[in-house]
């Protein structure tokens, strides 16, 4: 259920608010790779929350993009 929530909450949005919030998920992807590399990373399944987030993000902004080619 949550995953579908935040699928539809990301559809809502506009590509340049989607490309920000991308922007936005690999600066904090980078910032927990360097954690685990100096050994303070705590929650390691942030990482899988992220990868999931920044496919589905990539994923409407395709969709978008399909539509927008199609129209």
């Amino acid at each position: 259920m949550a995953t579908e929530s935040r699928a539809a909450e990301l559809r809502a949005k506009s590509a340049t608010e989607l490309k920000d919030e991308l922007v936005e998920l690999r600066k904090e992807e980078f910032s927990l790779r360097m954690k685990r590399g100096t050994g303070q990373l705590s929650d390691t399944s942030r990482f899988k929350k992220i990868r999931r987030d920044v496919a589905r993000i990539k994923t409407i902004l395709n969709e978008q993009a399909a539509a927008a080619a199609q129209s």
